[in-house]
């Protein structure tokens, strides 16, 4: 891995070593300051082009395109809800998916299954361990938005979202989130109605560099990412790491995630 990501900035095969040991420390505080944290150009220089080079033609020709309208709980219904509760108001995701199956030998999937990083994200979380999952489609994907295309205002269904930016696009393309916005307790359903309205004053920005890896909480943290503008598309790696081994997504999900079930 040593050709591929900055090991001397993030000591991830260090395991047990005081520079470990600090790296861990400032990422689970980050994790629990602002539910997420960064390692800003875990990638060598260079190396975030040549894997979105790689990826690149798939994703034009291959990549399967997701246009759906949805809530922000990706739910037909919520059954505390009527159905036109503003919490309910209707966005618009579009994008393109790169499935693991179609990239099996890439470096974006040696990275994926490098030991090292799923103890350190274990670490991180507190997790006894992670496993890779063994969903062939679901396990790895390359997700790419062109112009015009967004990632809506959603809550994730996990625990926590593990990406690799690759490419930033010309403008937009930002990263917008509000924190903690509702609780196991408290939904706070007019809390995210302001949010859908706009009228939300703790909306956040962030703005990733190419190569750098973001874990973050996005289950009780409603975020989006805004329109692309420009010829550059916006390409990430979404990994998916799970506290049991041998996940895998069922035939109805991977058709609506990626209009097909193998």
């Amino acid at each position: 891995m040593h050709e591929y990501l900055d090991l001397d900035r993030y000591p991830l095969d260090q395991e047990g070593s005081a520079a470990w040991a600090d790296l861990c420390a400032t990422a689970t505080a980050a994790l629990a300051a602002e539910g997420m944290f960064d390692l800003e150009n875990l990638l060598l220089p260079g190396v975030a082009e040549t894997i979105a080079a790689e990826i690149a033609p798939i994703a034009r020709t291959q990549s399967f395109e997701h246009r759906r309208r949805h809530n922000i709980y990706f739910r037909p219904s919520v059954p505390d809800l009527p159905p036109d509760h503003p919490a309910l108001r209707e966005v618009e995701t579009i994008g393109h998916t790169v499935c693991a199956d179609q990239i099996p030998d890439s470096t974006i999937m040696a990275i994926y299954r490098y030991p090292p990083l799923l103890r350190f994200l274990a670490a991180t979380m507190g997790k006894p361990a992670l496993h890779t999952m063994r969903d062939p489609l679901a396990k790895v994907n390359v997700m790419s938005y062109r112009n015009g295309e967004a990632l809506n205002w959603h809550f994730d269904r996990s625990e926590f979202t593990v990406t690799l930016l690759l490419q930033a696009p010309d403008c937009g393309g930002d990263f917008h989130y509000r924190s903690n916005l509702r609780s196991e307790s408290d939904p706070n359903y007019d809390g995210v109605a302001r949010l859908l309205a706009g009228e939300d004053p703790e909306i956040r920005t962030r703005r990733l560099a190419p190569g750098t890896l973001n874990v973050f909480r996005g289950k009780n943290t409603p975020h989006r990412v805004s329109p692309v503008e420009g010829a550059r598309d916006r390409m990430v790696t979404v990994f998916s790491y799970y506290e049991k081994p041998d996940v895998m997504f069922s035939d109805e999900e991977r058709i609506g995630f990626y209009g097909r079930a193998t």
